[in-house]
């Protein structure tokens, strides 16, 4: 990197917010170059996002604290420039674009920052019109943003940063909220700023195999406070630093693992395009042929069902166009589709959110079409994709207790109950906190509580592993599969792939408001018709097999699963034995 300058530049520095007993950020030393794409990964609570608002200026100007050492933005200390000053160097998009925009319209929100610097009124238009067309909004300038899908949210956020002609992009899990081509569309978009403009970028993000679909040149991994890794993604998976960490590895490269592959650098496991196949394709094959034969599914009797259901938030335009669904007691299953193909509101149709649902709902064998809200919540649980959205109490005890207090539960129960949910969703030491304390993902976990609490035959759940890091996504859906192998059958609205495959062998896959798909999971995703219909993503175990010469795709794909299952399993034994 001699002939690129630095950008960003941190000498030992270390962070301690003032509300915090313990420093965020311990003795970081790190230089990103002008030019450079860097991915930084690591758990919840490793430090990441505060480094980011090292960079972008939150820290210090809107997050207070304690600091020691330097942060430099093109040789200039953070603490001594303006909040004004940074901002034309950095531009930052939001995880949740709805934070983000401040114009009533598409053209007014990408104008703010213009007007705020008094531009003439021609060339302002000029510049917008230039600046949405790179984002392919060009179209929708007079269209309110909260009329637009999750996708191009992202894309009018983008655009009001990059109408700035700011030097380093900050994308914080840009990723969370997107369906999966929209999220490969967003990796194509943030990659084409990078090489055509010349631009500096930083992602911070979970999902490492979906950001590493197109090259970023250093991952900086974190742990802790610390910087425990800066590399390249080749060196990183051979060092085997990631799932330790509870960051998860490429699907595929964990497949090469399993079937006793050295992932080392000279493999290129940097991408499924980069990867040396010759070297590993008879390993692989070998390994899928030493597999046993998958279990039978065993039939069970039907809990839920929904018949020509249609519905409508006005007239013009139905949402659910004659869907038919049966859900056996038991299951566990992934509603997958498009943002906007009509998921959440058939999930809201089910625990009669929405009204006026034409077509009949049945339960347990029972028309459960005219019964209200709180008749359905007796049997079925919901919790929203926007915690925000659900939380209505200022601490987090009193929040997980609502719904039981409600009901006239005595307290004693209520504690323990409560707790207990606490203590899977990982919130228990924070039991005593406020709700304004909590980021987006630890509020998502309070509202996954909350819902637990009352024991529901029925869970459904709206992306309940958006925003977590692996170890608590893990941790998450181990608690719903424990839970649903005692009886409790589950409903996931989900964009994750990789959720999708190891957690539900029954999938439903909406698109334009009418069921594409209803079948195994795993053939949804080995099926290119299906994914592209419905945005999905076919999977790399798919792209593995292929490249391999494996004609059943969709067996190699169950093999993979059933192996990880297994794996897990003989872990949870030997943590009951020990």
């Amino acid at each position: 990197m001699s002939d690129k300058k630095p950008l960003v530049t941190f000498r030992d520095f270390s962070y301690q917010y003032f509300a915090q007993a313990e420093p965020t950020l311990h003795h970081i030393d790190l230089t990103i170059y002008e030019g450079e794409k860097i991915l930084i990964a690591g758990a919840s609570g490793s430090g990441k996002s505060t480094l980011g608002h090292c960079i972008n200026g939150l820290i210090p100007f809107s997050y207070k604290g304690e600091s020691q050492g330097s942060v430099q933005i093109k040789g200039l200390e953070t603490k001594e420039m303006s909040l004004f000053e940074l901002s034309k160097i950095v531009g930052t998009v939001l995880q949740d674009p709805d934070g983000q925009f401040v114009g009533l319209s598409v053209a007014e929100d990408i104008a703010f920052s213009l007007e705020n610097q008094c531009m003439p009124q021609d060339e302002m238009k000029e510049l917008v019109q230039k600046t949405a067309g790179i984002v392919d909004m060009d179209g929708l300038l007079n269209n309110s943003p909260f009329e637009l899908s999750g996708g191009q949210k992202q894309r009018v956020g983008l655009a009001g940063v990059m109408v700035d002609n700011v030097e380093l992009f900050l994308f914080d899990e840009p990723l969370a909220n997107l369906d999966p081509a929209t999220g490969k569309t967003a990796i194509d978009l943030i990659d084409k700023i990078k090489t055509e403009y010349n631009k500096t970028v930083i992602i911070i993000e979970h999902r490492l195999e979906d950001v590493l679909y197109r090259h970023v040149d250093r991952i900086i991994v974190m742990n802790e406070g610390r910087i425990v890794a800066d590399m390249d993604a080749g060196a990183l998976f051979e060092a085997k630093i990631l799932p330790p960490l509870g960051i998860r590895e490429p699907l595929y490269v964990t497949a090469l693992r399993y079937a006793g592959v050295e992932v080392t650098k000279d493999l290129h496991p940097e991408s499924m395009d980069t990867l040396a196949i010759d070297k590993v394709k008879d390993a692989v094959c070998r390994w899928n042929a030493a597999q046993p034969a998958p279990k039978p599914r065993r039939a069970r009797e039907e809990i839920l069902s929904g018949t020509d259901l249609r519905f409508a938030y006005n007239r013009d335009q139905d949402i659910l166009k004659g869907i038919d669904f049966s859900i056996e007691a038991g299951e566990m299953v992934s509603i997958v589709g498009t943002n906007g193909a009509g998921k959440s509101t058939l999930a809201k149709a089910i625990c009669g959110l929405v009204r006026n649902v034409r077509g009949q709902f049945y339960f347990e064998g029972n028309d459960i079409s005219d019964l209200t809200i709180k008749e359905r919540a007796q049997h079925i649980g919901y919790v929203m994709q926007n915690p925000n959205q659900m939380i209505c109490k200022p601490m987090i005890f009193d929040e997980v207790a609502l719904g039981l207090r409600l009901r006239g539960v005595p307290e004693e129960e209520i504690r323990e109950k409560v707790e207990a949910a606490l203590k899977i969703c990982g919130l228990y030491p924070m039991r005593k906190w406020p709700i304004s304390a909590l980021s987006f993902g630890q509020k998502k976990r309070v509202t996954i509580a909350s819902m637990l609490a009352l024991n529901p035959k029925i869970l459904i759940l709206d992306e309940p592993t958006a925003g977590q890091d692996y170890y608590h996504y893990t941790e998450i859906m181990e608690f719903l599969r424990s839970l649903n192998e005692s009886g409790v059958t589950i409903l996931i609205i989900t964009h994750d792939m990789h959720l999708m495959l190891e957690y539900t062998a029954h999938a439903i896959v909406v698109t334009n408001g009418k069921i594409l798909y209803d079948g195994s999971s795993v053939h949804a995703l080995t099926t290119a018709k299906i994914a592209e219909s419905a945005s999905l993503k076919l999977t790399s175990l798919y792209d593995l097999a292929v490249a391999c010469g494996i004609d059943d795709t969709q067996g190699f794909v169950e093999n993979f699963i059933n192996y990880e299952r297994s794996l897990r399993e003989s872990e949870r034994s030997g943590v009951r034995e020990a």
